[in-house]
């Protein structure tokens, strides 16, 4: 990062007793401890790449995807008994203190985490009079019950016969039949919530019902018996177009069933034409579990047999998502290779030791043979004429690039001087610089996803229905744009570094959309103005500036909670994490503030923090995958970002005048 030559400000301590400063027995053993850092997760980073040359880490969500895992097999009656007892085992593992299920290590009771849980539970063979059991259902009747679950839990308890339909909103499978000018349409909406949508769509229509062999139930969790209840919907938002909504939800009600019986045979085969399409071999529809899992009980519902080649092939993409460990076992929501892969190299090159070159080349030809080129996805709704050229987030998802892996993964192979690197780079440029959002922003899988009304549908009460551009994945853009030698008039950087400068916060951050939250917005965002070489004294980097000092920790690290997604809890913090102290300290070197006590507070941190066998050790939730409903952890974090600033902090303190590997 070009910005990071600059010297800090005020409280900037140069050369003392720093690497590249007078020769002390405090710089001698600062970096010594660099170094064996340095050189421990490299070796482990060296020793997890796959021999094919990518790199893939667990991701781990909450206890809602395994509990799903346990509901699908129940629903279609296909029951591993082995891996139910494993995925038992892990549930119980991860029940909160306070009885139930949080969305992120160390959180509060949600509700619909731990209903589903407990139903998975007691699927699996759980005796509801076990301590663990009846701590749960009190947890739960204290909350009001099973009553109060999202929008998504309702259905799968509609499947299961727990609630009657009218606690669903109407979602007509007719609206696969909408022009794309209606103000509701699937190109409307976000990539994850079309895949999910097209299948349950089918199976809310047929108002299908789950084999669920063991009969099991769960009206123990419901203050009121749902049968009995009478208003089940709730306006998601508050607002007066809420209301509006409600009252179409009821209108529908009245209208739907008068629709002629052919539209929704034409309307099932456009949604089983827009899933077959998609499929996507053993990678599963739109390589998320919530798509797959709605793909095979459609499959199931509508009558194909066990041994089709589109079942088959869903039921493999859900049985690859398992992380069996012994005797406890999860479901990720997906695999991450590509942005592991990509990240990885970034932590590789800043460290910059020749023998690592073989171990890059074979990287980065690997994601040179990930690169969509033949399939163009439903991002050309928008983008019509616009050539296919990004990188997904899974081993495959042709319909589904995203600018943020194709950022990361183009600013990787700039670096690369080989002929397949500089074609992919190019070509991936030119369809970055087409994704960009009329506000000059970039959103990760669509642009111009920006129909803010959605949200306000009853069926939107989880807050994540579109794709609208933000800051972190416009400030990756940003960054890999003038990594590219494209200057900051360039009007595609002028206008991303205007949707920035609007999107600060009044206390010098920025959101983070894609990991937890203002550390990781703020570290993306100071990343881009270095690499746009924006000046480290402009007004706007201070306040960042000041926000990481003042949120760094007494003990040196940086943390942040996945609550303060909450408005009104936005500056929780539990602990200090490898991870997040990474960002702040990869943010600060960006700012100018390589010499600073902070930075020099942030490495004794991470030298200092608990490392397994060349990672930092990580147990919090260090990303998300939709704000306030569903949170990530990604294995990988703790070790290549902590090694990425350590890299990167040795470099720029030890040689007089530093190249620029990459601007990330």
């Amino acid at each position: 990062m070009r910005g990071s030559q600059f010297p800090g400000g005020a409280a900037a301590e140069q050369n003392a007793g720093l690497p590249g400063g007078p020769a002390t027995s405090s710089s001698t053993t600062l970096e010594a401890r660099l170094h064996g850092a340095i050189e421990e997760a490299r070796s482990r980073l060296i020793t997890d790449q796959a021999r094919d040359g990518h790199w893939l880490y667990e991701l781990e969500a909450d206890a809602t995807i395994p509990a799903e895992y346990i509901l699908l097999e129940h629903f279609v009656g296909d029951l591993d008994v082995e891996t139910q007892l494993k995925l038992a085992r892990y549930l119980r593992g991860v029940q909160g203190d306070h009885g139930g299920w949080p969305l992120y290590h160390g959180g509060e009771l949600n509700m619909s985490a731990s209903v589903k849980a407990y139903y998975a539970l007691k699927l699996a063979g759980d005796n509801p009079s076990a301590p663990h059991m009846k701590r749960a259902s009190r947890a739960i009747l204290d909350g009001g019950g099973a009553a109060n679950c999202n929008v998504f839990t309702r259905i799968s308890l509609a499947l299961f016969g727990q609630l009657p339909w009218p606690a669903v909103p109407m979602m007509p499978l007719e609206i696969m039949l909408l022009p794309r000018w209606f103000p509701f349409h699937l190109s409307k909406i976000s990539y994850w919530s079309r895949t999910v949508l097209a299948p349950l769509l089918v199976l809310m229509a047929n108002r299908a019902e789950a084999v669920n062999p063991h009969g099991q139930g769960i009206e123990e969790l419901f203050v009121v018996p749902p049968f009995e209840q009478r208003t089940h919907l709730a306006n998601p938002t508050g607002a007066e177009l809420g209301n509006v909504f409600l009252a179409i939800d009821r209108l529908l009600r009245v209208v739907v069933p008068l629709f002629p019986r052919s539209w929704k045979q034409k309307a099932t085969d456009k949604a089983m034409s827009f899933i077959g399409e998609r499929i996507n071999g053993s990678d599963g529809l739109g390589g998320i579990f919530p798509a797959i899992a709605n793909t095979v009980m459609v499959f199931h519902v509508l009558g194909y047999d066990k041994d089709h080649p589109h079942y088959t092939a869903a039921r493999a993409a859900a049985r690859k998502l398992l992380v069996v460990d012994g005797n406890s076992a999860y479901c990720q929501p997906c695999l991450s290779p590509i942005w592991d892969t990509a990240l990885a190299m970034h932590a590789l090159m800043e460290i910059g030791d020749p023998a690592d070159e073989a171990r890059l080349t074979k990287a980065a030809d690997w994601l040179c043979e990930s690169q969509i080129t033949d399939t163009v996805g439903d991002w050309s709704d928008f983008r019509p004429g616009l050539a296919p050229a990004g990188w997904p987030f899974q081993y495959a998802n042709d319909h589904y690039p995203d600018t943020d892996d194709s950022s990361v993964v183009i600013m990787a192979l700039d670096r690369d001087s080989g002929n397949a690197s500089q074609d992919a780079v190019r070509t991936g440029t030119e369809w970055i610089l087409g994704m960009q959002s009329a506000n000059g922003g970039w959103g990760s899988f669509d642009a111009d996803n920006t129909f803010a009304y959605l949200n306000h549908i009853p069926f939107a009460d989880h807050g994540a229905l579109l794709d609208p551009p933000t800051a972190d994945v416009t400030a990756r853009c940003v960054g890999m744009l003038a990594q590219r030698g494209l200057g900051r008039d360039h009007p595609a950087i002028a206008r991303g570094m205007a949707f920035l400068l609007d999107e600060q916060e009044d206390d010098g951050s920025w959101f983070g959309r894609w990991g937890t939250n203002y550390i990781y917005g703020t570290w993306s965002v100071l990343s881009a103005f270095s690499a746009a070489d924006e000046n480290p004294g402009a007004p706007h980097i201070r306040r960042a500036v000041e926000w990481l000092e003042h949120r760094q920790r007494d003990d040196g690290g940086w943390g942040e909670d996945c609550a303060s997604y909450w408005p009104d809890r936005c500056v929780t913090a539990k602990a200090s994490t490898p991870s997040q102290t990474a960002w702040a300290v990869l943010a600060l070197m960006a700012a100018g503030e390589v010499h600073g006590a902070a930075v020099r507070r942030g490495i004794d941190y991470l030298l200092d923090a608990q490392r397994h066998g060349g990672t930092w050790h990580e147990e919090y939730h260090n990303a998300v995958g939709f704000p306030r409903v569903f949170f990530l952890k990604y294995h990988g974090y703790g070790l290549y970002f902590p090694l990425w600033a350590l890299a990167r902090y040795r470099r720029l303190t030890t040689e007089k005048s530093p190249t620029e590997p990459y601007d990330l």
